[in-house]
Order: C-alpha cells, then sequence, then structure tokens
C-alpha cells in the first residue's frame, strides 16, 4: 500500500532529538561523507540571502562546513560562466541545476546547465509553451499531460547532453478517483531513459507518502534527493498555500525520519543529496546550513 496511514504518518514523522540539535551545533574541519556515501550537497535556495550578498564568501564557506556540490545557479547579477568560475574556485560541484523548462527557450536554458557543468536538468510543474504552470489542483487529465511534456523535455534535454528530472512538491500526491496520488501518473506514464525523478523527501512525506515505498515500486527511476524537514503537521497535507502549509524547520528538528531513506536510497541508486530548508530560519540560513551538515552526517 502506497500511502502512509495515519499511525504510519506519524510514525514517520516521530523523531527529532536533543542530541541532533546539539551536534548541528559543531563545525567540521573536514568533509565527511554523507549518507550513501555521496559527498554532501545542498540546493543554494537554503542560502539565497547570503548567496545574494556575498556570493563568493558563501561558496567558500559552503566547503568550509564540508558541503561538496551544490545545485541551482547564482545571483542573476553573474552569468552562469562567471559562476561557474566561483564554484572552481571554491572547490563546489554543481551537477543539477533547476531550470524553467517546457518553454521555447529550453536550448538557452540547456547551455546554462553545460556552463555550470551540471548533468541533470530539473524542472518543477511543467506547462505548455504560453500556459501558465499550475501549482495545485491538478486533476488526472492535468497529469498526464505534464507526463506528455516532461517525456517532451527528456527528449530534448537528451539531445543536447543532458538528463532531464522532475522535482515533487506535495500536490502531486492529491488522491486521483482510482485512489492512487497524481505522482503515480507522471512515473508510470514517462520515460525510464528520459525521464528520471528527484524526490523531495520532506514534500513528499508531509503529503502522507513514502520515498522508501517508491524507491521499491519504480526502481531504477530516482537518482536524487532533496533532504529536508518540517515541523510536526496534525495530518498530511497537499497544500504550498496557509495556513496548510508546514513550516520548514532545522533538519533533525522536525518529524521526517531519514535513517530508512538513507538505508533504501543506496540500493536505489541514488547518486546526489542536496540540504534543503524552507522558510521560516529560526536562525540565520547559514546558521541552519551548518546545523543540516552535522545533522545529515551523523546518519
Amino acid at each position: 500500500m502506497q500511502a502512509l496511514s495515519r499511525r504510519r504518518f506519524i510514525a514517520v514523522a516521530g523523531g527529532a532529538t536533543a542530541a541532533a540539535a546539539a551536534g548541528a551545533l559543531l563545525l567540521p574541519r573536514k568533509a565527511s561523507a554523507g549518507p550513501m556515501g555521496l559527498p554532501m550537497g545542498i540546493q543554494l535556495y537554503s542560502v539565497s540571502k547570503p548567496l545574494q550578498e556575498d556570493t563568493q564568501g558563501t561558496l567558500k564557506q559552503l566547503y568550509s562546513i564540508g558541503y561538496r556540490e551544490v545545485e541551482g545557479g547564482g545571483p542573476k547579477k553573474y552569468t552562469a560562466t562567471e559562476f561557474r568560475k566561483m564554484l572552481d574556485d571554491a572547490g563546489l560541484a554543481c551537477p543539477s541545476v533547476h531550470l524553467q523548462l517546457g518553454g521555447p527557450d529550453m536550448e538557452a536554458q540547456f547551455a546554462e546547465a553545460h556552463a555550470l557543468g551540471s548533468h541533470y536538468a530539473v524542472s518543477s510543474v511543467l506547462a505548455a509553451p504560453g500556459e501558465k504552470p499550475k501549482w495545485g489542483g491538478l486533476e488526472a487529465d492535468d497529469f498526464k499531460r505534464m507526463a506528455a511534456l516532461m517525456n517532451t523535455v527528456g527528449k530534448s534535454a537528451k539531445a543536447a547532453g543532458l538528463q532531464y528530472a522532475y522535482h515533487n512538491h506535495n500536490f502531486e500526491f492529491k488522491k486521483m478517483p482510482d485512489g492512487s496520488p497524481g505522482y503515480d501518473i507522471l512515473v508510470k506514464e514517462t520515460d525510464p531513459e528520459l525521464v528520471k525523478f528527484e524526490i523531495d523527501c520532506g514534500w513528499m512525506v508531509v503529503a502522507g507518502s513514502d520515498p522508501v515505498y517508491y524507491f521499491k515500486t519504480y526502481p531504477g527511476r530516482f537518482r536524487m534527493l532533496h533532504i529536508k524537514d518540517f515541523k510536526p503537521v496534525p495530518k498530511p497535507s497537499i497544500s504550498l498555500n496557509p495556513p496548510d502549509r508546514p513550516d520548514g524547520t532545522d533538519l533533525g528538528t522536525g518529524f521526517v525520519q531519514y535513517k530508512p531513506i538513507f538505508a533504501a536510497g543506496k540500493a536505489a541508486g541514488i547518486e546526489h543529496i542536496f540540504v534543503e530548508q524552507e522558510a521560516p530560519f529560526a536562525v540565520s540560513q547559514m546558521a541552519s546550513a551548518k546545523a543540516d551538515y552535522a545533522y545529515v552526517v551523523k546518519l
């Protein structure tokens, strides 16, 4: 059974520890291997404020914390080539970048990915040219149309020497008439060679679903993970809007349990993991980046 029962949802959601919070205060001297023996990565959205204020300094701080990979491009004031130079200088690799795909300028988007040294070109919800992306409220036909567009984007990415991957939020887990989530349509109706998936574990779990189930049910489809935590919620949420949108929090201080996810992810062939944190931030974004790193490497 794919969806988590209420009891299972609470169990998956049940375990921040004081020890993890205390460990988060320690700044490691050297990079430690992350879960599954992979280098630790971070989604740059998580440090958007310091990155805008001091781009080069922020990248060097991330390296000093222990991160070795990032996902995403730099502030708009820099070209992709300029930002790649900063990454190189800081000792960071950018294997994946989120892009605005599906429109007429995909070639320019793919060129940006190449300039950053990325292999994965990632998007969230797609919309056909001229249409506005629909963030929630999707029905089965919407998911089918999006799956078809994902195949088209994946084909274009492959022709450009890249691999397309889709990143979920929570709204994809709305139940369809047959009782399965819309996300399943995206997985089932896309070409496994053209479309891979980046599971945002926090969003998936808060919606009442389980990454481990997807690893086992659709082997070979998942290549990357977003690692984030949320404050406890009374019931699963598929909304991105208040009051049902959950609040982000430092890893280990919320409810998402990562040990089983990491154990299953290793066997599933996950290649990259990226810490990502949603607002509100109890401390500075950089302090949270340190806390998140410390928590994950302990696992």
